[in-house]
């Protein structure tokens, strides 16, 4: 087996990372080091810190020059960060030692790695909002169009009381909805520049490096922290809790999926199933399993990041060497969960007739609204026993529990056992939540 499923020839069809894998590679990484080092270099050229034309020399060879990630493997293994290894070889490539010179000047590895990071992440939240508004969409679609389409709540793994698809859609939804609604909040406080130096005292980076930094954050759009995060990771904290959290909103979708999906309730369909070895018959929810798969895997990287962000004294190699390990694991696995998810809701269809088949049966989902309307002229405790015992007397004759009741007490409505009319407010989340995506 690959060390990781998203870029294994075997499972990589399985855990489609979509354009975010592109992100999280060798080079990818590389490209933006080069686009921080060339940025600083023209803010500090316009600033006067070096000069102005080896600040343009150094800006232009950022964009123009190739450097082969591999070339940097034993530097960055002796180093323990591959900065070092990127500059030597970046003043190299440029051939020109009298501008080259002037390339990092003032900034630590840290800075560059961590702003490096943050241009990615704002690439790959970006594709992530594209996904979310992809999938919202479906969702609000489905859910208004199937808003009083009756089926049974399940509380447990048993039925509860009549709900609607359209709600059900609707309350997987919303959670999702909510990531959708933090996201500019997110960017705006937690995609930050680092420029702080080696111990984020700022002391090499000129007279005045505040305002450096704010050039910095500026020229790449990037948020100015106006201090130092070299120990403090609540950026990446609240970005990577952002991802965790939306993957476990999509991963109780697909647990919801398997079980609607099984073959004791056939109540929907995917468009895109699993075949068994050895058994024809088996339609296996693929899809819903890897989200659900996705987020018990979340729940460990995220205990490894939140483990990792105490880091020790101004700068700390082995809690940021943690972050390296788990980050692109997160951000490949939100990518994976919101691809995967854009397909099920597309291709996922309700039986109707079967919804309404298992909503009926003994009509025991009706047993919640017999009891209050009993409970209007005994105790409620009294007609709370009264109904266990109906509902028991419904399952040893095999008689629904509208025949029983209304048997014996015909004054009763009838609508107490009918479906349209015991939806609650279904509907009406179901249209909210709808609405709410509309105004996104």
């Amino acid at each position: 087996m690959a060390a990781t499923v998203f870029s294994s020839l075997l499972y990589s069809k399985m855990f489609p990372t979509g354009d975010t894998c592109k992100l999280w590679t060798d080079a990818a990484e590389v490209r933006a080091m080069l686009l921080v080092e060339g940025a600083l270099a023209k803010v500090q050229g316009a600033q006067g810190i070096i000069p102005e034309l080896s600040a343009a020399f150094i800006h232009r060879s950022s964009l123009e020059v190739q450097i082969d990630a591999a070339r940097l493997g034993n530097e960055t293994g002796q180093n323990g960060v591959s900065v070092p290894g990127l500059v030597t070889a970046f003043r190299t490539a440029m051939e020109a030692p009298e501008f080259s010179q002037h390339v990092h000047w003032g900034a630590t590895s840290q800075d560059i790695i961590d702003t490096a990071l943050m241009l990615r992440l704002r690439q790959t939240l970006a594709i992530q909002e594209e996904r979310l508004k992809y999938l919202l969409q479906s969702l609000a679609i489905k859910s208004r169009t199937y808003a009083k389409t009756p089926m049974a709540a399940r509380t447990y793994g048993q039925h509860a009381t009549p709900t609607s698809w359209g709600a059900v859609l609707a309350q997987w939804g919303e959670p999702i909805a909510d990531a959708m609604t933090a996201l500019p909040t997110l960017k705006n406080t937690s995609l930050l520049v680092s420029l702080s130096g080696s111990s984020g005292t700022a002391s090499v980076l000129g007279p005045d490096a505040p305002a450096t930094r704010a050039a910095l954050a500026e020229a790449l759009k990037l948020a100015d922290p106006k201090r130092s995060w070299h120990t403090d990771r609540g950026p990446i904290l609240r970005i990577s809790n952002w991802m965790c959290d939306l993957v476990a909103a999509l991963a109780t979708m697909g647990q919801g999926l398997i079980g609607l999906t099984g073959s004791d309730t056939g109540e929907v369909s995917l468009g895109n199933v699993g075949e068994s070895s050895t058994m024809p018959q088996k339609q296996n929810p693929v899809g819903p399993s890897v989200l659900v798969a996705l987020n018990n895997q979340m729940a460990g990287l995220r205990a490894s990041l939140q483990s990792a962000a105490a880091h020790q004294h101004q700068r700390d190699g082995a809690a940021w060497f943690t972050e390296w390990m788990v980050l692109p694991q997160i951000a490949l696995s939100a990518a994976t969960a919101l691809e995967i998810a854009c397909s099920v809701v597309e291709d996922m269809q309700p039986d109707i007739k079967q919804m309404t088949k298992n909503l009926g049966g003994l009509g025991l989902v009706h047993a919640e609204a017999l009891s209050f309307a009993l409970a209007k002229e005994m105790q409620r405790s009294d007609a709370q026993k009264l109904v266990k015992k109906l509902v028991a007397q419904a399952h040893s004759t095999k008689t629904s529990l509208a025949e029983i009741v209304l048997k014996a007490r015909p004054e009763l409505p009838i609508s107490l056992f009918q479906v349209d009319t015991q939806l609650g407010n279904a509907p009406t989340a179901a249209n909210a939540f709808a609405t709410r995506v509309e105004t996104l």
